[in-house]
């Protein structure tokens, strides 16, 4: 265990935990947006940035991959935080993705639409989509690519379609509107970041409802060691 203190709030907490565990195991709430307790955290939207007091000049981290240290003091809406958070998420909404946590967050933090704008984006490269794929679901078919020597494109996210599998985890845990999922028909449709993909449904043998991608049963087949067979009825005509 190590000794920190967050808001004034003296705190014992496990040697290893990251601000924002050892904040939410006490009660205090420091906001996030690209965060989610299933993943490794990236501290990529810089929503969950606090204040640490070292020196002269508090030291500005980001709460979800920071790990505590002894003696560390925490201030989680100090004005220098709070003046990054507010940055952070103007620069948001200059962007204009459609979402209602930006929205929610924007209101919360007094935050506003800045004079200027910038190419108007639904992906904020908060990489959930990133990290789901590869440590969710096991796949690893979107990936992050970032500028660096010999790269003139923006950062965006590239999709492998041949390794995807449909299941739409993706979807789900987008916080904007970059990526969806919708059933049409027999086939499921997957956007990403407007590059669409569509996918074939499985069928029950039985009742003959469409209930997962073939991609999806087929990897599931595959992982679990399992014959094909023990996959053509649906969830409700199982025995």
């Amino acid at each position: 265990m190590v000794k920190i203190n967050i808001n004034g709030k003296n705190l014992e907490v496990p040697e290893g935990a990251t601000i924002l565990k050892a904040a939410r195991d006490a009660g205090i709430t420091i906001p996030t947006l690209c965060f989610n307790e299933e993943l490794t955290p990236a501290g990529a939207c810089r929503v969950c940035v606090v204040e640490v007091l070292a020196g002269d000049e508090p030291e500005l981290v980001t709460a979800c991959d920071t790990p505590v240290r002894e003696g560390m003091v925490i201030v989680t809406a100090g004005p220098a935080a709070e003046r990054l958070r507010r940055t952070s998420i103007e620069m948001l909404l200059a962007q204009r993705p459609h979402s209602s946590q930006i929205d929610s967050l924007a209101a919360r933090y007094g935050a506003e639409k800045p004079d200027f704008e910038l190419d108007a984006k639904e992906c904020i490269l908060c990489q959930l989509c990133v990290r789901t794929c590869r440590e969710a679901t096991g796949v690893e078919v979107i990936t992050l690519v970032t500028r660096g020597p010999g790269r003139n494109e923006p950062a965006h996210v590239e999709v492998d379609w041949d390794k995807c599998i449909a299941c739409a985890s993706c979807a789900y845990i987008c916080p904007t509107e970059a990526i969806t999922a919708e059933d049409t028909g027999d086939m499921r449709v997957i956007s990403i970041t407007g590059c669409r993909h569509e996918f074939k449904m499985k069928c029950c043998s039985a009742c003959g409802a469409l209930y997962a991608p073939e991609r999806q049963i087929e990897f599931m087949a595959e992982k679990s060691g399992l014959e094909m067979e023990k996959f053509e009825l649906c969830m409700d005509c199982r025995p």
